[in-house]
């Protein structure tokens, strides 16, 4: 029987035995779940030989807050060369793949760019055979379903579990008590943590299988159970609310991703969520390891634990305490162990975006660990003593503890006190953490800092994505691309040959379409797919400058009026992303994308040549159509303030030119790609910083700049909120009067200029064509591949097994 008879049969038998449904009856969503079933078995073979495989070996700890997995079944199908099978499978039930596809959710198991980084990473540790877990939380209901309601953002909870998964494997014999509260007490020197309570941590693992390989990572997920479900006394005597209280107490660590923290509640959840993850997952690799070795000595030779972002930091502290308190190893081995176990990536440069917890609650949820934190510190201070004696200012620069104000611990200087190897995610990052916020510890420990630019998986991001483009290449290179995606690069000499440009031209066309039915579907504007499709999706936060771009859509705006019969390239803006729900700024500049869209969306004189729209609940699913389908990629923060980004990876990656800062990635990205085939505009790190020390005045540029100050006005007198003409006052005034901290006036001139490029350029389709040619072929070095080899020989001490056999 061939394999395609094979499947077919697989999937009816689990229909009928599964599902519980007959085959001919089967509904979309129920032949979902049976593909997805047989795929699942399968993987699940893949994960046990893997573990056995792997017993005793050095194995990497990926330690995150997110893991941005999207759906599974696709990447799953692929990965198991299942895809044209599951085709047929599909068309025996009069159905297409990719509709039985939209009935997976996704899992909402992260937000932005941090989950997204984690979920390609560990599809690279499995497709490099690299022995490996993720760590992090099974949310119930993930950060939170992004609605907008009359312009607003309104957060409702995202129940991506409420009927279940297919790919979770539930591991009931696998779970851990999570300590949080009560006292310490001393007797000489051991420490005994008395708690007040515990929570009951149970593993559910995903796979994340490799591709071209058998091998296979694990997603290990935790969830918070209550040591009792409820309190039957009280529900017994009718008291309802009561009987459930103490389960929910317990168990809402595990419902959202980073509850509002505007509250103090909301401020002992989140570091309660932090403690609860790390914790287990601490245990669960000793257990692990003692398992397997029966000894900690050798624990850092087996083991490499990596911290993404501050998140898990409290695990330095954690891995002190059991190996100190509970093992009885002296001190000093303990911290040395602890030092080459760990290793920390940072992802940001902003001093007000490094997570820092207050004393007092640390005191009061995790007493123990302030103790040994403070130990810790103390031996810092000592060692930067002993080197620069006297001077009291470094002490206080790189103390744990910021004295400034409430006492608060800082997580960022604990993580890298803490760790061998401390990355940025960019070469500029790297170089500025050096420079600026890690100044000092460089220094100390020069040899202890490094970089690993970000990458993305070309499996979910090009092949999965854009199956156009994907076939074109198969057919120019051989699908050897997928798992080497420096082979990219022999595309630059088929650019010259205009069949190859006109068949690249053509999956840019089909992905356009495809993007264009979804903005109607979603946003219920109708644009024209030949128009320039202009896209800026990310997390909305002012220093990503989403404003500056809606500035120069409304100077746009407003000279197609001023000018309705020049000639006007046809331009679709498209923005996606997530405001934080207490970031009221985020939630405006959202609003205002709304209403300025109405307005430019009805405006007759307009036209087809500018449309706005804003798609809602931006994730996984919805970047993978909008990714292929963009002309134009945004990447326009302020200089010096992105880490790396991996969104303009994946838009130049599927063929969009990218206009943006040098910043991040961008910069790396413009030498692989070429100065001529990217637009670089603005101020540049070094100039950002000469500008403001020198007191910049941001009411300069309204004043001589008409366009500015008309695109200001129009905000801020209510030409987009007509009835309420205040509405905006707050933002125009933090551009002119509240020091336009990111410098969206200073760069504007810049940023029309290059649009105007972009314009010029768009006129002409082959010379757009070849230039998005030649991003593509540029972007083998953007392979999370590459970066996952690098981390594993120069930081973890694993050695990739070559082509992930």
């Amino acid at each position: 029987m061939i394999e395609s008879d094979k499947t077919r049969a697989a999937v009816d038998r689990r229909l009928m035995d599964t599902v519980g449904v007959e085959p001919a009856a089967a509904s979309s969503s129920e032949l979902m779940r049976a593909i997805a079933l047989l795929a699942r078995e399968r993987l699940a073979r893949r994960w046990v030989a893997a573990q056995a495989a792997e017993r005793g070996r050095r194995r990497v700890y990926y330690l995150s807050m997110e893991f941005l997995i999207g759906r599974t079944l696709g990447n799953a199908l692929a990965a198991l060369e299942l895809r044209s099978p599951a085709v047929d499978a599909a068309a025996a039930h009069a159905r297409r793949l990719e509709e039985i596809e939209e009935h997976e959710r996704d899992a909402a198991l992260g937000n932005g760019g941090l989950g997204r980084l984690a979920a390609c990473f560990l599809d690279s540790m499995a497709t490099l055979g690299i022995p490996s877990f993720g760590y992090g939380i099974r949310y119930e209901y993930g950060m939170f379903e992004q609605v907008i309601v009359n312009g607003r953002q309104v957060e409702f909870p995202d129940p991506w579990l409420e009927n279940g998964t297919p790919w979770e494997f539930p591991r009931e014999a696998v779970h851990y008590p999570v300590h949080f509260g009560g006292w310490v007490e001393h007797h000489g020197e051991r420490a005994v943590w008395r708690p007040a309570g515990a929570v009951n941590a149970k593993a559910c693992d995903m796979v994340v299988p490799g591709h071209g390989t058998e091998k296979v990572s694990t997603l290990r997920l935790w969830r918070a159970a209550a040591p009792s479900h409820i309190d039957l006394h009280a529900f017994n005597a009718g008291d309802y609310a009561r009987a459930a209280e103490v389960k929910n107490a317990f168990e809402n660590i595990s419902w959202v991703l980073y509850p509002n923290d505007s509250t103090p509640a909301g401020r002992e959840l989140r570091l309660r969520q932090e403690y609860f993850f790390t914790s287990a997952s601490i245990q669960d690799i000793l257990a692990r390891h003692m398992e397997e070795h029966g000894t900690f000595a050798n624990l850092a030779d087996k083991v490499a634990i990596h911290l993404n972002d501050t998140h898990p930091a409290i695990g330095v502290a954690e891995l002190m305490r059991v190996l100190h308190d509970e093992q009885g190893m002296p001190w000093a081995e303990a911290w040395a162990l602890t030092q080459r176990v760990f290793s920390y990536t940072n992802h940001t440069l902003m001093p007000e975006a490094l997570e820092t917890w207050s004393v007092g609650l640390i005191q009061h949820v995790l007493p123990r660990h302030m103790e040994i934190i403070f130990r810790i510190n103390q031996e810092l201070i000592d060692f930067a003593s002993a080197r620069r004696p006297g001077d009291f200012e470094l002490m206080r620069r790189i103390s744990l503890i910021d004295e400034n104000g409430e006492r608060r611990v800082r997580m960022a200087h604990l993580s890298v006190v803490g760790s061998h190897k401390v990355n940025g995610v960019s070469a500029l990052h790297s170089d500025l953490l050096r420079q600026t916020i890690f100044a000092d510890f460089a220094q100390l420990w020069p040899n202890r800092f490094t970089n690993k630019t970000n990458g993305v998986t070309p499996r979910r991001w090009l092949a999965q994505a854009n199956p156009p483009l994907a076939r074109l290449l198969d057919d120019t290179l051989s699908s050897a691309w997928r798992v080497d995606l420096d082979r990219l690069a022999e595309l630059r000499a088929h650019a010259s040959r205009r069949v190859f440009r006109d068949a690249f031209a053509a999956a840019k066309r089909a992905n356009k379409q495809r993007l264009a039915a979804m903005i109607e579907r979603l946003a219920g504007v109708k644009v024209d797919p030949t128009s320039l499709f202009d896209v800026q999706v990310k997390r909305i936060h002012e220093y990503k400058r989403q404003l500056l771009n809606l500035l120069q859509v409304i100077a746009r705006y407003q000279a197609i009026v001023a000018a309705p019969h020049a000639e006007w390239v046809p331009r679709t803006v498209i923005f996606a992303g997530k405001a934080a729900s207490s970031y009221h700024m985020a939630k405006q500049i959202i609003r205002l994308v709304h209403d300025v869209g109405q307005v430019v969306n009805s405006d007759k004189r307009v036209g087809d040549r500018l449309k706005v729209v804003f798609l809602p609940n931006y994730g996984v699913s919805l970047a993978e159509v909008i990714m292929p389908g963009a002309d134009l990629s945004e990447q326009i923060s302020t200089a010096g303030t992105e880490a790396s980004g991996t969104g303009n990876m994946k838009l130049a990656l599927n063929g969009a030119l990218t206009i943006g800062t040098d910043d991040g990635a961008n910069i790396e990205i413009r030498e692989h790609v070429g100065d001529a085939n990217i637009f670089i505009f603005g101020l540049r790190a070094p100039e950002v910083n000469r500008l403001r020390a020198s007191g910049y005045q941001p009411m300069q540029h309204y004043e001589s700049d008409q366009r500015i100050r008309a695109a200001l006005d129009a905000i801020a007198h209510g030409s987009f909120s007509v009835g309420e003409p205040d509405r905006y006052r707050g933002l125009v005034d933090s551009l002119l009067w509240g020091g336009d901290h990111y410098l969206l006036l200073a760069d504007f001139a810049s940023y029309v200029e290059a649009q105007q490029r972009v314009d010029a350029l768009f006129r002409d389709p082959d010379a757009w064509t070849t230039k998005a040619i030649a991003n593509v072929a540029g972007m083998g070095a953007f392979s999370s591949d590459r970066t996952i080899r690098e981390y594993a020989t120069e930081i973890w001490g694993v050695e990739p097994r070559a082509g992930g056999a």
